[in-house]
């Protein structure tokens, strides 16, 4: 009697255990699952609330059954795009890979699964692991656009740009729409051809759905290249175009504080780049108020600011051979870094992007800038002739190219690029860079 009341006693206290590990498992898996709120303007609207539901609604699928992968598919496709609005990319870019590497351990051929990881590898700028799941992707289903778009994407930023140009044309040619546009854009852009680039950015905007985050970043890149060719009015056009149509659209709101500080309206450019900045993560905002404090004389906030964007940007930051799948942005630390004056950190962070994607134009860019600042100026007119290799007409480029010939006693060519960067009277972002150039001329 004793014997078997002893073991009923060890069945209920073998229940409660397995009754708690359920409890605390799926505790665990709500944590891991989730969706962050949206705060300020971004959360105005009924799209958030669509959002909202759909998401939430996924979530509760996967937790009544976690097999289910195409819930977890949809999922990851959902928190990619929120990445996006939100700018919160470390949150939801880790997120969709746990998501999508289980949908890919359970189906190998997924064609979706594949490429949306390549997407969330690109977004974190690991480049070379996005090429060789796009190219896993490829013979699955070599009909469709949307994977040469991301084996173009994935060319470029490893500097394989005649590569590039196939896929884009190969994207084009199965489905003429607003990304396959945008990427023609792109390429025309850094092929020195701007005419051409403004022409494939306008298709891109008219194929758009008016409203969409996709039409809205489109405008983005048609309002930059219009800036880069001095045609401010028209960039402005632009910005409040997309405001209509998109309302706060945080990047059209830091688009018209460029427009103020370009019309020397400094404290209305912080007005409108501060309320950019409230609205989603993203470090270029705080860069721009950087040089808009200094600008207005109030070196105080513009050092916080310099400081807070180094913060911001060096948790992502490391070595693409670590197994993790964190954000890399060396590139980006190493102009950060030159901002509040560290060129030793700058040159580090510079060599680890360079290193990464040594054909790259603009790692080869970064690298030379950070050397013309250290003086390096043989090391500079390397690394900058690199930068040159698709004649690229962008007019910062140009300007760095200028001036550091200048420093390389190659005065005709220095300032042959200095007419080249400034004859359209272009809008160059970085101010530090137009009084170097206003100096030296």
């Amino acid at each position: 009697m004793l014997k078997k009341h002893f073991y009923t006693i060890l069945i209920g206290v073998c229940a409660v255990f397995v009754a708690c590990i359920f409890i605390f498992s799926k505790k665990e898996k709500e944590e891991n699952l989730k969706l962050i709120n949206r705060t300020g303007p971004i959360a105005l609207g009924g799209e958030w609330l669509d959002t909202k539901k759909v998401i939430e609604g996924l979530i509760a699928e996967i937790e009544l059954n976690p097999k289910n992968f195409m819930a977890k598919l949809n999922l990851a496709k959902g928190f990619i795009q929120e990445g996006r609005i939100t700018g919160n990319h470390a949150y939801y870019d880790a997120e969709a890979i746990k998501l999508l590497d289980e949908v890919v351990a359970n189906d190998p051929k997924n064609f979706d699964a594949l490429c949306c990881k390549s997407t969330v590898l690109m977004s974190q700028h690991h480049f070379s692991e996005s090429l060789k799941v796009s190219k896993i992707a490829l013979p699955l289903n070599p009909n469709n656009a949307f994977i040469y778009g991301l084996l173009c994407d994935a060319y470029v930023e490893l500097g394989n740009y005649k590569a590039a140009v196939k896929m884009s044309d190969k994207m084009i040619s199965i489905r003429p729409d607003i990304r396959s546009y945008s990427r023609i854009s792109y390429l025309r852009e850094i092929h020195g051809d701007l005419k051409g680039a403004i022409f494939a950015a306008k298709l891109a905007v008219s194929s758009g759905f008016p409203g969409l985050e996709e039409t809205a970043w489109s405008r983005m890149i048609l309002a930059n290249l219009y800036e880069a060719t001095g045609s401010i009015d028209s960039a402005e056009f632009q910005y409040r175009k997309a405001l209509i149509e998109r309302p706060n659209y945080p990047f059209a709101v830091a688009g018209l504080g460029k427009i103020e500080k370009f019309k020397g309206n400094y404290k209305k450019a912080i007005y409108y780049t501060k309320k950019a900045e409230a609205s989603i993560e993203e470090y270029t905002f705080t860069e721009d108020l950087t040089e808009l404090y200094r600008l207005n004389k109030d070196s105080e906030n513009a050092q916080k600011s310099a400081l807070k964007v180094v913060k911001n940007l060096s948790p992502l930051s490391g070595d693409e051979s670590e197994s993790n799948h964190g954000h890399y942005a060396d590139k980006e630390l190493a102009y950060a870094y030159l901002k509040i004056n560290n060129k030793e950190k700058a040159l580090k962070h510079a060599l680890l992007e360079y290193k990464r994607r040594p054909n790259n134009i603009d790692a080869c860019e970064a690298l030379a800038w950070v050397y013309y600042k250290m003086q390096n100026y043989k090391s500079a007119d390397y690394y900058i002739s690199k930068a040159l290799k698709t004649n690229c007409k962008n007019p910062s480029l140009l300007c760095r190219v200028a001036l550091i010939k200048l420093k390389s006693s190659k005065k005709q060519v220095g300032m042959k690029f200095m007419k080249a960067a400034l004859e359209n009277r272009p809008f160059i972002l970085d101010y530090s860079l137009r009084n170097e150039v206003k100096k030296m001329m």
